[in-house]
């Protein structure tokens, strides 16, 4: 049994099923994560993904991907990449900087990743694939034995620096060398077509400390339906094990997922497109608040996008116009809404235009 075992992480504390916020891409950056934890209260809560490669390399401005807070425990740093040595250093900064635990990326679809080989095309080379998780494991376990980001040799002075200053912030518990943090892996049940007998048991291997399975192959992308019978198929090999399953695809609701981890027998699910502008899709339908009470926790959510990178060299208020287009989604005039919401530069100007169209936004 490896030191990442789910007998001794935070994994077993949680109560079943597990419904956790999935990582996406451009989408959960620190102010989703805390907004959709203040008003959703996912039981897991992952970063966008991370580039080990851009880390290693001296890519500063990637470290704003780790940035989180208190309030998202358990968070999981999200890292993806070609080379093992990489995630191990990786890892050990994961480690650094408070993380719960670390998951590996091999279910992104996008070309640019899959290209390079990490993501979902990590499928296609299994072999690769298990050394990438025992190094994270190794980095893990060299962290617990005293090393840091100084250890790391690809690491730049600056990258080292801007770690440290993130991991001095940590309250000391985070940096006490004795915690577990498991390693976990988020991935695809294939690559052009099923390969759940071949692929699940590779990674079974490892020893992981659970596995997230999006129900669509790499080939799918995002369309069509995403398979709960292959996630059932995976669920039935893993549960063989002490590795725990979380289900991902086509979930709509909380009761939704209760059904889904009920029918195909896995531990837990994953929500992750259902959760854009509408962190209350966590609890039960009769919590969810009316629509002015969504238009204020979006100004709430711009005003932290604001006071999280307001101070960054290339801050651009751009990324946080999506997220206000999903609040509105489902109001009369949201068309009309969302092309005034897509001008808008700041917070105080999203208000401006939420009290033209007749809702008053509280500021």
């Amino acid at each position: 049994m490896t030191e990442t075992s789910t007998q001794t992480s935070f994994w077993t504390a949680l109560p079943h099923p597990i419904i956790g916020l999935s990582p996406m891409d451009g989408v959960t950056d620190h102010p989703f994560r805390h907004i959709t934890k203040k008003y959703g209260n996912p039981a897991v809560i992952y970063t966008e993904f991370t580039s080990t490669e851009g880390v290693c390399h001296g890519a500063e401005q990637l470290l704003k991907d780790f940035i989180f807070d208190e309030s998202q425990r358990p968070i999981i740093g999200q890292i993806y990449g070609t080379t093992p040595d990489f995630f191990r250093q990786c890892a050990i900064i994961l480690c650094e900087l408070g993380f719960d635990g670390v998951d590996i990326n091999m279910g992104c679809p996008a070309k640019n990743v899959a290209h390079s080989g990490a993501g979902a095309a990590l499928i296609k080379t299994p072999q690769l694939a298990q050394q990438i998780i025992r190094a994270t494991q190794q980095g893990i376990q060299e962290w617990q034995n005293g090393a840091t980001v100084d250890n790391c040799q690809d690491i730049t002075p600056a990258i080292a620096a801007k770690v440290k200053a993130l991991a001095s912030q940590q309250s000391p518990q985070y940096q006490d060398r004795t915690r577990t943090i498991p390693v976990s892996v988020k991935t695809r049940v294939g690559y052009d077509q099923p390969a759940i007998s071949e692929w699940i048991p590779t990674l079974l291997e490892t020893q992981p400390a659970a596995i997230a399975l999006h129900g669509r192959t790499l080939k799918q992308q995002y369309g069509g339906l995403a398979s709960w019978e292959l996630i059932g198929q995976a669920a039935e090999l893993i549960c063989q094990t002490e590795t725990l399953i979380l289900g991902n695809g086509d979930i709509k609701t909380l009761a939704d997922a209760k059904e889904k981890i009920t029918q195909y027998g896995t531990h837990g699910a994953l929500l992750g497109r259902a959760t854009m502008g509408n962190p209350f899709v966590f609890r039960e339908e009769t919590q969810h608040p009316d629509h002015l009470t969504m238009f204020g926790i979006a100004f709430e959510h711009a005003q932290l996008f604001e006071a999280t990178y307001a101070q960054d060299e290339k801050y651009n208020f751009l990324p946080m116009r999506k997220h206000l287009g999903w609040y509105v989604h489902d109001i009369a005039d949201a068309s009309q809404i969302r092309q005034k919401i897509y001008q808008c530069n700041n917070s105080t100007e999203f208000a401006e235009v939420m009290r033209a169209f007749g809702y008053e936004v509280e500021k």
